[in-house]
């Protein structure tokens, strides 16, 4: 089962897929052929053999009607030897389809991962592969309205990338007040609050406007439900809920282990962990 951290910053570029080009020119200062507009393409590439191949996203930036390039957008949150033989196989596949020159573009959320990425594929003799990739320390730090209101998307990888970052606070002021309103910003907003360490996560929920409502139940149960409970045993409450909600079944010993935890630090992991895993032993698990 994809992460969250995994879907949404694919999101970011299904939702806007001028993204791309941004981070291509702005931050990996690639130099890209003339277009006049981004679009997204089928991720699939079929192949004769059993092997599905699928890339995350493609974005095509085009002139008019004919693909100038194309972007395959990959999210890697761990390094994957077998990505050195799929990636090929999407770029190559990619541009028989449109007949026009393509891209790899890698986001991932450390740097070893991102150092694993970075090395050449050879595909055969002069032909080498050389993936471009990010890492949270390539992401622009957004602390400033225009950037954000102009590229909400930009501001939500800053705020997911500089989470423990000396201006955090002014990150997320930023996404609060200014990101909220954009077309899809309440969704943003449930999406980051996932993934932040927890005093940023708290501070984002202090800058909230008065009746704000997150859009996903599991961390309205979190934030609003437990949170009114007091610390530790609010934590307990909405780790107990979020479990049934998701299915699980909750045994009295279970439940029991939760309740009298009262390391509020681990109660947070497990919280996490909860909202997509995918069995007990991966949320309870050392």
């Amino acid at each position: 089962m994809p992460s969250r951290l995994h879907e949404l910053l694919v999101d970011l570029f299904r939702q806007r897929p001028q993204l791309a080009a941004e981070l291509l020119t702005t931050v990996l200062d690639t130099q890209l052929p003339e277009f006049d507009h981004a679009r997204l393409e089928c991720g699939d590439f079929p192949d004769i053999n059993p092997t599905e191949y699928r890339a995350d996203a493609v974005v095509v930036l085009a002139q008019g009607t004919k693909p100038a390039v194309a972007v395959v957008v990959e999210v890697q949150l761990r390094p994957d030897k077998d990505k050195t033989w799929s990636w090929p196989v999407y770029l190559t596949t990619l541009r028989a389809r449109l007949k026009c020159p393509t891209i790899l573009l890698v986001l991932c959320p450390d740097k070893p991962t991102a150092a694993y990425c970075r090395r050449p594929i050879t595909i055969a003799p002069e032909f080498t592969l050389k993936p471009l990739v990010l890492s949270p320390t390539d992401i622009p730090v957004v602390t400033d309205s225009e950037t954000a209101e102009a590229n909400p998307e930009l501001a939500v990888l800053s705020a997911i990338a500089h989470g423990d970052d000396p201006e955090s606070e002014t990150i997320l002021t930023v996404l609060a007040t200014r990101v909220l309103a954009a077309p899809h910003g309440k969704m943003y907003i449930d999406q980051v609050t996932g993934l932040l360490p927890e005093a940023a996560r708290h501070f984002l929920e202090s800058l909230m406007t008065a009746g704000y409502e997150y859009q996903n139940e599991l961390i309205r149960t979190y934030f609003f439900e437990g949170k009114a409970e007091g610390e530790v045993e609010g934590e307990a409450k909405s780790l107990l809920r979020v479990l049934r909600k998701r299915g699980f079944e909750v045994s009295d010993a279970l439940a029991a282990r939760v309740a009298g935890h009262t390391d509020t630090e681990q109660l947070d992991v497990w919280l996490d962990r909860a909202v997509d895993a995918d069995s007990l032993d991966e949320v309870f698990g050392e």
